[in-house]
């Protein structure tokens, strides 16, 4: 089993590197096209800002790159961000694989605060990424950006309104929360990432 981590101008490749190592997979983390064309599964994580970020993948032809993609695909939070068609991040235009916008956090009243951090519930779970989790499980977040509910939603979780916790479209799975960081239930959806 190749696992490979796409290497691009984004934090947090490291964290996942050690969480797929807990599990037993020794991942590649590279930006050779080659490599990545030819692992079985791909994995698109980061943080930062997406309009940098989009900026880098074109400028390496990595944004073609992952369009074209066959194999299970799994983006993570930023990831899952470029996923989709365009954010308010930088008035970005994004990879477009999900057909939705990325949107910026509004706070309602005063205790809500912009980013959304830390341990939060997912629910309304859809598809074998999240085999053997039930709903009201807890995850980790960090983010000030979110995608809103749509048809690729497969999960969902609640800061100041309902979100996409997940997407899937086709080979495409993403979270918008940080697996890697999630315990044991993160260790979980990435096994089963593993086993799609």
């Amino acid at each position: 089993m190749q696992v490979a981590i796409i290497n691009y101008n984004a934090g947090n490749i490291y964290s996942v590197d050690y969480a797929l190592r807990r599990i037993g997979i020794s991942p590649v983390i590279t930006a050779d096209k080659q490599t990545i064309r030819q692992a079985d599964k791909v994995i698109f994580p980061g943080q930062g800002e997406a309009n940098t970020t989009m900026r880098f993948l074109r400028e390496q032809a990595l944004d073609k790159l992952i369009i074209d993609l066959k194999q299970p695909v799994l983006g993570i939070c930023i990831g899952m961000q470029l996923l989709c068609k365009h954010s308010e991040e930088g008035d970005t235009d994004c990879l477009g694989i999900f057909d939705t916008d990325v949107r910026r956090f509004h706070p309602q009243q005063w205790e809500d605060k912009v980013p959304h951090m830390g341990w939060n519930e997912i629910y309304n779970l859809q598809s074998p990424l999240y085999a053997g989790i039930a709903a009201g499980e807890f995850v980790y977040f960090v983010h000030s950006y979110y995608v809103p509910l749509c048809k690729e939603t497969i999960a969902t979780a609640d800061y100041i309104q309902a979100f996409s916790a997940s997407l899937h479209k086709d080979n495409f799975y993403a979270t918008q929360f940080h697996p890697e960081k999630s315990g044991s239930i993160g260790e979980r959806i990435l096994q089963n990432f593993i086993a799609l």
